[in-house]
């Protein structure tokens, strides 16, 4: 008797795009400005803290929601930006990154046939955590601004139609990733507006929080009247700290949001690194000028590639946070998004992300996703690199 030894929901979803276009551009030699991991090292005083948390033998499990010396950095990180009071014993799960605390929320509230609303185009992962958690995703679009003293926008009449009874989630990327756009106080008021209305939750990724530009604010979903107890605050240490290949993430939810999403987790992934925990701890801490040259200094890398890939002929959105801006594709005559990232990478020598990859069944949109969290000799070749090839082009 034949059996289908493959799962529907494995079999409803491909490999990551971004990661693949990594392995891409070491295959073509392209310069790499398409995965968001950084080429520049971490804060010298981080690694240091993660090798004397190991030479203090701290390597062993930790307490499987988080070692307290992180909960409690935790907890004071957020009472010193986002004035909130959190009890780091019962409102907060450390997690094996970001990915592994939106896959242990969306386990632990889902039931099968309940909605997830997603903005699209959304982070990649989570159409595939949508359906592995048995969730059926509705997309609600983000359309592209006019100009750079605007950024990406959701239609409120579409948002509002997205909602209904069976709507459990909605999921919120600000700064968002993959198009740099930030959540405004009036958007983030609306969300939580349609979320009190429809008993629904609000689970927020904010990973990006600490890298926003031009003076803009970020907003934070739970700090919203009515939104305590039904925002889950999605967070971790690899964009701010530069480690993401450490692999620390954490959760913020209510108590009884927690006591369910902790169970899930255990069972996922029993705990993560207890050194590295250790670390993040320590550079939950650091000074405030360790964030504000943050986000100076990726402001101004934002500035270095926005220029350089306009004068190479690609029309680039202005971001307003994360480290990515997005480009229309300038070239007519390829099948989809990631034809012409793969010809880019082979012909033009650089390496981008199909913007394919972040929308429903890889629908193609005509662009592509630049990452400027390099560094500036990278920035530079990649810029130079596509003025040669736009320059047989144009």
């Amino acid at each position: 008797m034949s059996k289908d030894l493959i799962s529907h929901k494995a079999n409803s979803f491909g490999e990551s795009i971004i990661r693949g276009m990594t392995r891409v551009a070491t295959a073509t030699k392209a310069v790499n400005l398409a995965q968001g991991a950084p080429d520049f090292p971490t804060d010298e005083r981080i690694k240091q803290a993660a090798i004397e948390a190991i030479q203090r033998n701290i390597n062993q499990y930790a307490i499987t929601w988080g070692a307290k010396s992180l909960r409690d950095a935790i907890a004071a990180k957020e009472k010193r930006f986002r004035g909130r009071d959190l009890d780091p014993g019962k409102e907060i799960t450390v997690c094996c990154g970001a990915t592994e605390a939106m896959m242990s929320t969306l386990l632990a509230v889902i039931n099968p046939g309940d909605e997830a609303i997603v903005f699209e185009p959304f982070y990649e992962n989570y159409g595939p955590d949508s359906i592995l958690s048995g969730a059926i995703p509705r997309y609600v679009k983000l359309h592209p601004p006019a100009n750079d003293q605007e950024d990406w926008y959701y239609d409120e009449h579409e948002l509002a139609a997205a909602f209904n009874d069976r709507t459990k989630v909605i999921i919120i990327n600000t700064p968002n990733n993959p198009t740099g756009k930030v959540f405004r106080q009036k958007e983030m008021e609306f969300i939580a507006q349609l979320c009190q209305k429809w008993n629904v939750l609000a689970v927020t990724d904010e990973i990006y929080e600490h890298i926003i530009y031009d003076g803009e604010k970020h907003v934070t979903m739970a700090n919203l009247p009515g939104m305590k107890d039904r925002t889950i605050t999605i967070n971790g240490a690899s964009k701010t700290f530069t480690v993401t290949g450490w692999r620390i993430g954490y959760i913020i939810a209510p108590e009884n949001l927690t006591v369910a999403i902790r169970k899930v987790h255990d069972y996922l992934t029993i705990g993560a690194a207890a050194p590295l925990q250790e670390a993040i701890a320590f550079a939950m801490g650091l000074p405030d000028d360790f964030f504000q040259h943050l986000s100076k200094d990726y402001q101004r890398k934002r500035d270095l590639l926005l220029a350089g890939v306009r004068e190479a002929g690609f029309k680039a959105y202005k971001p307003w946070g994360a480290y990515y801006l997005v480009s229309p594709i300038p070239e007519a005559g390829f099948k989809n998004d990631y034809d012409y990232s793969i010809h880019l990478a082979e012909k033009g020598h650089v390496a981008t992300v199909p913007m394919n990859s972040f929308t429903l069944e890889h629908t193609s949109i005509g662009m592509i996703r630049f990452c400027f969290g390099k560094k500036d000799e990278t920035l530079l070749a990649g810029i130079e690199k596509l003025k040669a090839y736009r320059a047989v082009k144009v």
